[in-house]
């Protein structure tokens, strides 16, 4: 699903895919990671091994500048749990940039980080590092929902709209946000599909256009206000 085709004239609705996804894998060496897998992983594992999720969606590039922005939906599909047992996840700001690289995890336990991976320790493997092992990002969650049975889940409230407006406005502070679920037990992970997959991660944006867009300045266009009538 592409931006552009919710963005005819006058639209008040766009719905943005995943630019970028991750998983942080909770290792000290930060060796792990699944930057092309086709899913993202969040809570505990069995083992009480932590997972978080990380997501990116290009908010300047899909939404018109200028626009206001009312009210956004952070749409995940689980499609892998280890049981139904009713699970809190929460939404954070992430705080720092971070990458995805060629990683592909078949399960949950990750595979070898690659160049440009966001790891438990790493921003951008090898090198770049997070200032707190396990990521970056505000604390105090931006949303919650309970996660049960498989299926479509959704995070939404002032908070997000509130990134999301800041994101359309200054772009160069869009890091996206981080899933975190139950990390106090054991067997509380969910797998997210990934943009990789056929249900990716979608950011739903309701917006109001600006009422004076900014007509697009085309060389074709340019010159036409230099022809006769």
């Amino acid at each position: 699903m592409c931006a552009g085709a919710a963005l005819g004239a006058r639209a008040d609705t766009v719905f943005v895919p995943a630019a970028r996804d991750n998983t942080l894998f909770a290792d000290p060496a930060g060796s792990l990671s699944s930057g092309a897998g086709t899913g993202v992983f969040a809570g505990n594992n069995s083992a009480s091994n932590t997972r978080r999720a990380l997501v990116f969606f290009d908010v300047a590039a899909a939404i018109p500048a200028g626009a206001t922005v009312d009210s956004v939906e952070l749409r995940l599909n689980v499609s892998s749990s280890p049981n139904t047992t009713p699970q809190l996840f929460t939404v954070h700001r992430v705080l720092h940039p971070w990458g995805e690289g060629s990683s592909v995890s078949t399960g949950g336990a990750g595979a070898p980080s690659a160049p440009g991976d966001a790891t438990w320790i790493h921003r951008f493997y090898p090198d770049s590092l997070w200032t707190t092992p396990g990521g970056d990002f505000d604390p105090a969650p931006h949303a919650a929902t309970t996660i049960g049975p498989l299926g479509l889940y959704t995070w939404s409230g002032e908070a997000l709209t509130l990134d999301v407006a800041g994101w359309l406005a200054s772009p160069s502070d869009n890091f996206g946000w981080l899933v975190r679920g139950n990390e106090g037990a054991a067997s509380t992970v969910r797998l997210f599909d990934s943009r990789e997959s056929n249900v990716e991660p979608i950011l739903v944006v309701h917006v109001t256009p600006t009422s004076n867009p900014t007509r697009r300045q085309t060389w074709g266009y340019v010159k036409s206000l230099y022809r006769a009538p």
